[in-house]
This record gives C-alpha cells, structure tokens and sequence, in this order.
C-alpha cells in the first residue's frame, strides 16, 4: 500500500539492504548478476559516497523498515548536470507511483541544492524496458547513445536525458 510507505534520506548504515534490494531486482532479468564488491563498493558508505558527487540517495521503507526502493543522483557542478543512479524498485511496490515519489523527492532537492541545474540524465540496462517505459513516461528522452560495461553481466545501456522542468510537467500530468 502507497501510504505505508516512506521516502527518506539513506544513511551509509542502509548499504546492505539497498544491495538486497538491487540484487533481487536484478532476479528479474535472465543473466543480471549482483556482484556486490567489484560493481557496488560504494554500498559501504553509501549516503557519504553520494555526497561526495555533490548528491544525495534516499530509500523507500515501509512499516517494518523494509528498503523497497532507491534512487539517488549526483550533480556535476562544472557542466550543470545531474545524473540519477540506483534507481530500483521492489516488484510489488511497482505500479503505485512510488518510482514518481522518488523521481520528485530527487527533483525537489535538486530544485533546492542545486539551482542551477539544466539537464538530467541516466544510464540503464537495456533488457530494463518497464523501467525505459516509466523514464518515458516522465519526459526522458532516449539520446541514441549506448554504452558497454565490462561488468558480469555483460550489460549494455541506453543513456536517457531531460530537463528538470519537463520532467515535472510530466509527472503532475500523469
């Protein structure tokens, strides 16, 4: 349920269950691995690690402090870029407009921190099309650019980009 559930800032404590989290997430997708010390050291302080880029992370729990979602974001300060990161979702909380809770929560801080800001962009796994869909839906554009990883997935991304203010106008659209 939408309403038991609580956005906040993620502390360095909160590493591990954003680990699990992603690591179920990625169970979703036939060849994802979860290879937490070589692709997510940061998990050990992940709250300092964010701050360091100039960002911040927050964590969606419910009653029982489960983490059930994250997304964070980095700002470039030389270039006026933000870039969103650990952006996942526990299936059964997808659909409820929790994604677009946190989408505004990074929006709002952003909006505050970071005045100066023009443009936000991301990179996903191309085998995440619920996710390409909901990045759509928000007003984020496919840029046509692709990138490989050297990781154990053998994982390959889309990069999306948007601006801040179409990015809102989307959301209080929908």
């Amino acid at each position: 349920m939408v309403s038991a559930l609580t956005i906040r800032p993620a502390t360095d404590h909160d590493g591990d269950a954003i680990g699990n989290l992603i690591k179920a997430v990625f169970s979703d997708y036939p060849g994802c691995v979860f290879d937490r010390h070589g692709e997510f050291p940061e998990r050990d302080a992940i709250a300092s690690s964010f701050a360091a880029d100039h960002g911040h992370i927050w964590v969606v729990e419910d009653a029982q402090s489960r983490i059930l979602g994250c997304l964070g974001v980095t700002y470039s300060p030389a270039i006026g870029k933000a870039e969103l990161h650990k952006v996942y979702l526990d299936r059964a909380t997808r659909g409820q407009g929790i994604a677009q809770r946190m989408l505004t929560t990074a929006l709002n801080w952003l909006g505050q921190t970071h005045v100066d800001c023009t443009d936000i962009v991301l990179w996903t796994d191309i085998r995440f099309e619920a996710g390409h869909r909901f990045y759509e839906k928000c007003g984020f554009t496919r840029t046509g650019e692709t990138r490989d990883l050297d990781d154990l997935s053998v994982s390959s991304e889309y990069r999306f980009a948007a601006n801040p203010a179409d990015i809102r106008a989307r959301i209080r659209q929908s």
